[in-house]
């Protein structure tokens, strides 16, 4: 039950975007990638931090910087103008950059049930900076693939089952077993 909330809250923008009529006009799909974008950050960052999960949430963070930090170097590096022409800062997709990396922390974190709708989420995300005339497909690509590097390098999946750990100290020591089930 707790997992249909979350991703019907994590997914509200992917309906936003599924309801953007036909002939949506550049601005529609600009704003349509930035409401998934933030979606997949709360998703993938918030969510780990309402269920204790500090570690988690930690993991997405570092994902997202890392890909958000290649990606700008790359932009102000290569300098290939957008198709709208708006600037030179066209490759590679920051929002794609971003999305897939949230999404890929998702899926490495908490697994395929939440991690498959998140990357459907970031997809709509790279298809709607293309609609919006911000990127072509290789920018979008590229995106994809440094956020998704990012998640999967960055982050790893929670441990469940059983740990050991020593302590110690100078009036003794000892070990401490905890399973989860």
């Amino acid at each position: 039950m707790l997992l249909r909330k979350r991703c019907a809250l994590a997914l509200a923008p992917l309906a936003l975007g599924a309801a953007v009529p036909a002939q949506a006009n550049e601005q529609d799909w600009a704003m349509t990638s930035d409401l998934a974008v933030g979606g997949l950050i709360v998703w993938s960052v918030g969510v780990p931090l309402i269920e204790g999960d500090e570690g988690g949430a930690l993991e997405a963070g570092i994902s997202i910087a890392a890909a958000q930090g290649i990606a700008q170097f790359l932009k102000h590096t290569v300098k290939k103008t957008r198709p709208d022409g708006s600037d030179q800062r066209s490759f590679p997709s920051g929002h794609s950059a971003t999305a897939f990396a949230a999404a890929s922390s998702i899926f490495e974190r908490r697994g395929a049930d939440e991690g498959g709708p998140a990357l459907l989420l970031a997809s709509l995300v790279g298809t709607s900076r293309v609609k919006a005339r911000k990127h072509d497909w290789q920018d979008v690509l590229a995106g994809a693939a440094i956020g998704s590097a990012s998640g999967v390098i960055f982050t790893h999946p929670k441990q469940q089952g059983m740990s050991l750990n020593a302590w110690g100290s100078t009036k003794g020591g000892g070990l401490a077993f905890a399973m989860t089930f």
